[in-house]
Formats: C-alpha cells, structure tokens, sequence
C-alpha cells in the first residue's frame, strides 16, 4: 500500500507526509506539481493520493480529473472559500474535500485515512430498482472504500445476506417492486438487529410519517433525496463506526483478554440455547474439554510470560482446528472447552484428534529462536446428558481419565 501527496507547499505536503508514515505506518511518495505526480504514478501504483487543487502547472484543479481517470481515489485540499467551485469538485468523484487552514484540518485527513482504511474490511448492500442511481450510490459507497453490493430489490437482496452473513449495511430505497425497503427492513430485523447490521433508508418521499415508520420498524437513518454528498459520506462512516463500538464493547464482555476466544460467561450464554434447540431437534453434537500437559512446569522453567505464549499458541490451533459454527471458550487458566456442531460422531474423534497431533507437532517459538514444546489432553463426550453442566461433567471426567493414563491423548 502506498499513498501519494500533491502540494506545492513543501512544508505541508511534509507534514502530512510524516503523520501518515508515523501514525499509518504507510509508505508516501510526495511530488510538488502535476508533471512530477505524473511521473510518479507512471511508476508506482497508489491506493490513494492527497491532491492541493492550486498548482503551479494546474492552477483550476485539473489534476482532479486527471487522477480520477487513473483511478486513483482522492482526497482534495485547498486554501479557496469559493462555494461555487467547492460545489463544482464535491460533484466530481472524490472522498472528501478538506481545507487547508492548520494542523486541525491536517489531524482530519489522517482521521479520514484511519476511517477509509477501516472500511476496507466491511461489506454494504445497495438496494434500488433504479440503476442510474443505484450506481451513483454504488460508486459513493466504494468512494469510502467500503466493498459493495448493488442489488434491484428487496428479495434479491435478502439471498445476498444470506450468502454474506457478515454484511454491516444495507442502503435501501423505499419504493422498489418485488419487496420495496419497508419489507426488506421488516424481514432483516427478524435476525439482525441496529447493533449488529446498520439500515439506512434513501426515499424521494419528503414525508415526517414515512420516515417514522421506518425508524419504528428498525431502520437506523432516514434520508430525504436529494440529499449532500458530504452528509451522506458522514452519515454512513458515523453508522459504520457506531458498529464498531459497540462490537468492541461486546467484545470486551464475551472475549477472553489473553486469545480472543469466548470467555466462560459467553459459552454459558450462548451454548444453553444451542443445548436445548439441539436436543430437541436431535442434532448431533459434541463437547470436549482440553488441557495442556504439565503447564506448572512450562511456567516454572520457562516464566509466566512463555506460559501466556503458550496459552495463545494453542488458542489460535483451537481456532483454526474448527468450523465457523463451532464454539471453542477459554474456560481458565490452560482449560478450554470445545463445541462440535451438527456433526457425527466419526467426524468429532477426527477432528480433536488432528488438534491434539497439531499441537504435539507445532511446538511454541520464543527468544533465540528456541522452541518449547508441549502437549494437550483431550476429554469429549460424544452421548449429551440431561443438562449442559452435566454433560461438561462427563468431558471433564473424560479429561481427567486422559491425564491419569498418561496425557497427549483423546478420550471419548
């Protein structure tokens, strides 16, 4: 990833130059006229480029256009209060369009960075039947270098969701055939909530009750068309980090601090339902609890330090050990417990035993590139008793029964 800062004043493109290298981490190339920024980009491919509208060689903004032919998202900087011109460059395709007054405006391009850079990993669905301006929409939402999907209609959409269950937005118009964005809200809400996916409603309807009855039925924003660029950009980034807040917080509540695995209130939380829907629709399942071998002794030759890393280096094998509809928790200390679901019996003993050869065969790498390696048991019960508790019960017997005949071992 590299960026690209145009501006005649060296002492500027300078400083933004430094924070983004400092605070980003990200490698910046600095040209001081449009000549020189052609060059460079005849070289170098960027992700995006900061351009001052005022050059010596381009003195009406024409280096806007030019990037935008290249594909080159921007960020436009300027000293000039004209509002005519700064309405001509917001209709062009660029992020943003930033004074440059001091270094208040300076920390805001580098928070328009850090947003933009977030926004990669999210995915939004665009939903309107009319494709002129489903595609302004479209190429607005990907200007924030968010991943999109652009859809017709509400039933179409809903399929789409369900293929990418990990969508965090859904723009929608109002009046649309099939299932117009009333629908659409209604039918999402069903699985997701305002924390989870963010709904915003564009209509061309200027009415107080429709956009009330869109907030009642769980869309999170309402805006009238037509509408600023700049608010909807704002809008949509402020939704977007909402989310993000309110994941960490969650986060912070059902993760475990060392691995980022479930902690024990979460697994309790979530696997009692699972538990009993499972039961009922007998849906085989399995639960297996895990240990490490002689951890006081990793502890106690190595330091607690190693010991974490060791924790940490059997979480991410934990992890990847399993499907994305598993649940594996930290339960304490070096004890784990591990939910197989929907599966067979068969399948369970396979994959706990490739998990416990893994970690027999990965051993920790720490300082002087010394290793240190160990070993885990494994305790599953493969029958479910009467209740949650119970059957953990019969996986930690199973365990205790692994480590007293003689560990590194599965017992079912």
């Amino acid at each position: 990833m590299k960026f690209l800062i145009v501006d005649d004043s060296k002492t500027l493109a300078k400083l933004i130059s430094l924070k983004v290298e400092t605070e980003l981490k990200i490698e910046v190339d600095v040209a001081y006229s449009l000549a020189e920024a052609e060059l460079y980009t005849q070289k170098n491919t960027y992700t995006l480029a900061i351009l001052d509208l005022n050059l010596p060689d381009a003195p009406n903004g024409e280096i806007v256009d030019i990037f935008l032919e290249k594909k080159i998202p921007s960020i436009v900087l300027t000293g000039s209060v004209d509002k005519v011109f700064r309405e001509q460059i917001l209709k062009k395709d660029i992020i943003d369009y930033v004074y440059k007054g001091g270094i208040n405006d300076i920390n805001y391009i580098i928070s328009i960075i850090k947003r933009l850079l977030k926004n990669r990993t999210h995915k939004v669905m665009v939903v309107d039947d009319s494709s002129v301006f489903r595609n302004q929409i479209k190429k607005m939402v990907e200007n924030l270098f968010f991943q999109v999907f652009a859809l017709a209609h509400g039933e179409e959409a809903l399929l789409i969701l369900e293929q990418n269950p990990d969508i965090k937005m859904i723009i929608t118009d109002y009046n649309m055939p099939v299932m117009d964005g009333l629908q659409l809200t209604e039918e999402v809400r069903k699985t997701y909530d305002k924390n989870q996916l963010s709904i915003f409603v564009l209509s061309s309807v200027d009415s107080p009750e429709v956009s009330a009855m869109f907030l009642k039925r769980g869309a999170n924003d309402f805006i009238n068309k037509p509408f600023s660029k700049e608010e909807f950009s704002c809008r949509l980034n402020n939704a977007i980090e909402a989310l993000e807040n309110i994941e960490t917080i969650t986060n912070y509540a059902s993760r475990d601090f060392l691995t980022g695995l479930y902690n024990r209130r979460y697994f309790f939380n979530t696997i009692e339902p699972y538990f009993s829907n499972a039961v009922d629709s007998e849906e085989e399942f399995v639960v297996a609890m895990v240990d490490i071998d002689h951890f006081k002794k990793i502890n106690d030759t190595y330091g607690h330090d190693v010991g974490d890393k060791a924790i940490i280096h059997l979480s991410e094998i934990l992890r990847s050990g399993v499907q994305h509809q598993d649940v594996v928790a930290r339960f304490g200390g070096e004890e784990f417990c591990i939910v197989l679901k929907n599966t067979t019996r068969e399948n369970a003993i396979g994959v706990l035993e490739r998990i416990r050869q893994q970690v027999s065969l990965s051993p920790l790498m720490i300082a002087n590139q010394s290793e240190v390696s160990f070993t885990i048991s494994i305790g599953a019960a493969l029958e479910h008793e009467d209740t949650l508790t119970d059957t953990i019960n019969e996986a930690d017997a199973k365990l205790y029964q692994a480590k007293s005949t003689g560990r590194n071992k599965v017992v079912f």
